[in-house]
């Protein structure tokens, strides 16, 4: 299969320490983002909120970035669509179980997804430091909901959204990566598609329950803002990191959000944060150092 076209940006692909820690803040931006919806009374309207805070956020800075080029519209409009499903499974895994149990699972199927998917498609060449540092950062998220007493009658369903939301992220991560590369710009590229890609999720609430949409926004408005504004920053940097950097590396590292998500819902959501879940997350800082050898 032949590649597909890289951009100017992306060469050398380097992991660089600069990059790890940029990435890694823009881990904790994700986790920050995921609490705020998880720690509200209603995940679906609170998601709705989120994005529509990134299309309004956004939606001032495209004064000041034009259009990305044609050739990175298919992508972007085909992740528009990955991202309202990604959306719907993700308020389906909260609803379904604990934050320390659907967010590891959600983040640590996908980057193994997104390893294999950008060797055939990418023809991305990953040593194997990087295959052991990925497979460590997704054994030790996997193990933070597997091995650290989540398991309960019903996580059978949060598996089952969890598989499907993740397979999302990995289909998503894919096609931006590929058009952020053809657009060979990524802010424009980011800024655009999240002015675009909040619009249709929060429409679809706003037709489905009108005016409990309507009364949750004049309520918690500011969460919206807060959690868009964080989500817009933490994919754009990763997005970002995929022009300098390999997609499977940078992809796995992102999902070191599981981290800061464990203490996050440990100490502010007062979720169990037992031995195991330290062991996990030894096995992911483990995988990270193995990602910069």
């Amino acid at each position: 299969m032949t590649p597909l076209p890289m951009s100017p940006l992306t060469s050398p692909m380097t992991l660089t320490p600069t990059i790890t820690v940029i990435v890694l803040f823009a881990a904790l931006l994700h986790a920050s983002w995921n609490a705020l919806i998880k720690s509200g009374r209603d995940v679906l309207m609170d998601t709705a909120l989120v994005a529509a805070g990134a299309t309004t956020v956004a939606a001032p800075l495209l004064l000041f970035f034009a259009p990305p080029p044609l050739a990175s519209w298919p992508y972007l409009l085909t992740s528009i669509v990955l991202h309202i499903g990604y959306y719907l499974t993700l308020v389906g895994t909260y609803r379904a179980g604990d934050m320390n149990l659907g967010y590891p699972l959600m983040r640590g199927i996908a980057p193994l997804l997104v390893a294999l998917i950008s060797v055939i498609i990418f023809h991305e060449s990953l040593s194997p430091a990087m295959w052991l540092g990925i497979a460590g950062i997704s054994g030790g998220i996997i193990s933070l909901s597997l091995l650290a007493g989540n398991l309960h009658s019903g996580v059978r369903k949060v598996m089952l959204f969890a598989f499907a939301n993740a397979s999302l992220i990995a289909m998503y991560t894919m096609v931006d990566a590929a058009g952020v590369r053809q657009a060979g710009n990524a802010p424009n590229y980011v800024l655009w598609m999240s002015f675009l890609e909040g619009m249709p999720f929060a429409a679809l609430v706003l037709w489905l329950r009108r005016r409990a949409f309507v009364a949750h926004a004049r309520l918690h408005w500011r969460r919206g803002i807060i959690g868009g504004t964080f989500s817009m920053l933490a994919y754009g940097i990763a997005l970002w990191a995929m022009t300098k950097a390999p997609t499977a590396a940078v992809a796995s590292l992102r999902e070191t959000s599981v981290i800061f998500a464990a203490f996050i819902s440990a100490f502010l959501l007062k979720e169990k944060l037992s031995f195991a879940r330290w062991l996990g997350a030894a096995m992911i800082l483990g995988g990270i150092v193995a990602l910069r050898q």
